[in-house]
């Protein structure tokens, strides 16, 4: 692509889907062009042919006699300059969105001088995102990350360097040359490189496949990306996927700042602001930890789905650990049982979000039947089980690995037998312990 930071992409939740996807049936090879992301910068931008060089050079440092070619965007003209030079180490071409001449991304000389006037004056902002991903332009997580990834991409003068370098990019004349196969995919109403580019590539490369897909987004990674993944999947292995399940077994964890509302009223707007900042990073990482994926993160609340319920457990202890010395803690509810994989996971997120108003203090877990894990609270007057919910606060002196091993008895008024009232376990064999890894 245009500016890649390998190293940033593993930070984003779609991008990190797309790459596990690609690594479910090929061997995974990334690397930033020279003089952006990781890779070194340079006194001068390198020519095509040069980064044509640095591909070679990437495959033999990983010991790969010969690799299927992915390019994107301008990216992609330099995979097909390599293609048609080393066809030898080339077992497929993969163009996604790519340019086979300047002029399919910029137009007229006029459009760039405004592009590059946006660098200079936004650059690092994520307003670039308007043109790449317009459909995530209104998601200000997505808008977040995509700020972080232009100021690790390269700087706005780097970024200028390579826009100029680029518009020398002209392989037209290279495209009879390639004698591999050839996948060509576009978006038909791609924001930033017109869709005539795309056909324009199948046409005069010898034998290539071509598929047109909807949408207006750049990114390879949002919009409908299992389409795109399907096409690359089918062209390399020669077996198109099985379509993705509609529901799976899962446990949502819904969480939020504990009195939110009074803690923001001491803070004020400033402290505020900067703890729902740390609550986020921490969160995020503590979601990357213990494997979650995250559903939705904003405000001071968040939801993200885990493989079993003792990961989404331990997760929400560690951020209620990782909160209290900044003198805030959460509230939490879990529901465990199937859920839809479209829309964020439907109803699971609505059930496990309602026990949140829920007075608790401690982990109450119970599983009633084989499909679902269902919980509830003890208000005081006995064990009251919600259908399909949890509850996770901190109890003190008890950490939720202990109380998720604690064995108890039948008990009077729904308590376990010599269990505190805020230390309610319930199972149907009567003990419940801590799930493994």
């Amino acid at each position: 692509g245009f500016v890649s930071n390998v190293k940033d992409w593993w930070e984003e939740p779609s991008c990190v889907r797309f790459f596990e996807r690609l690594a479910s049936f090929s061997r995974l090879i990334l690397f930033d062009k020279r003089g952006t992301g990781l890779s070194d910068r340079v006194a001068e931008m390198p020519t095509l042919e040069e980064r044509a060089d640095d591909i070679h050079a990437v495959l033999d440092a990983v010991d790969s006699p010969a690799a299927a070619i992915f390019g994107v965007s301008d990216g992609g003209a330099l995979a097909a300059l390599f293609a048609a030079s080393r066809p030898e180490r080339t077992s497929a071409l993969v163009l996604y969105g790519t340019i086979a001449a300047f002029i399919s991304w910029f137009p007229t000389a006029e459009e760039l001088e405004r592009f590059l006037r946006l660098v200079d004056d936004t650059w690092g902002t994520g307003a670039s995102l308007a043109r790449y991903a317009p459909s995530m332009a209104p998601d200000a997580r997505f808008r977040d990350w995509w700020a972080r990834h232009e100021r690790q991409g390269g700087s706005p003068g780097a970024v200028k360097e390579l826009l100029r370098m680029s518009a020398e990019i002209d392989i037209r004349p290279v495209l009879p040359a390639i004698h591999v196969p050839a996948l060509v995919l576009h978006r038909r109403d791609d924001a930033a490189v017109t869709v005539e580019a795309g056909r324009y590539l199948a046409r005069h490369i010898p034998g290539a496949q071509y598929v047109e897909l909807p949408g207006v987004d750049h990114l390879p990674w949002v919009g409908n990306s299992e389409a795109v993944l399907a096409e690359i999947e089918e062209f390399l292995t020669g077996t198109r996927p099985a379509a993705e399940p509609e529901r799976m077994l899962a446990t949502v964890l819904v969480a939020s700042i504990a009195g939110a509302t009074p803690l923001a009223l001491r803070l004020g707007d400033r402290r505020w602001l900067d703890l729902m900042e740390r609550f986020r990073a921490l969160a995020r990482r503590e979601f990357e930890r213990f494997r979650g994926r995250e559903l939705s993160l904003s405000g001071d609340g968040f939801a993200a789905r885990f493989d079993g319920p003792a990961r989404a457990v331990r997760c929400a202890e560690a951020v209620s650990q990782a909160l209290a010395p900044l003198g805030a803690d959460i509230r939490a509810g879990l529901h465990t049982g199937e859920i839809e994989l479209a829309g964020g996971a439907g109803v699971a997120v609505q059930i496990a979000s309602w026990i949140l108003p829920r007075r608790c203090s401690t982990l109450k877990h119970a599983d009633e039947h084989p499909g679902d894990t269902h919980c509830g609270w003890h208000d005081g007057h006995g064990f009251q089980p919600p259908a399909g919910a949890a509850v996770v606060q901190r109890a003190a002196g008890l950490d939720a690995g202990r109380r998720a091993e604690r064995s108890f008895g039948p008990g009077r008024a729904g308590c376990p037998q010599g269990a505190l009232p805020h230390d309610h376990v319930r199972h149907r064999a009567g003990h419940v312990r801590r799930a493994g890894d």
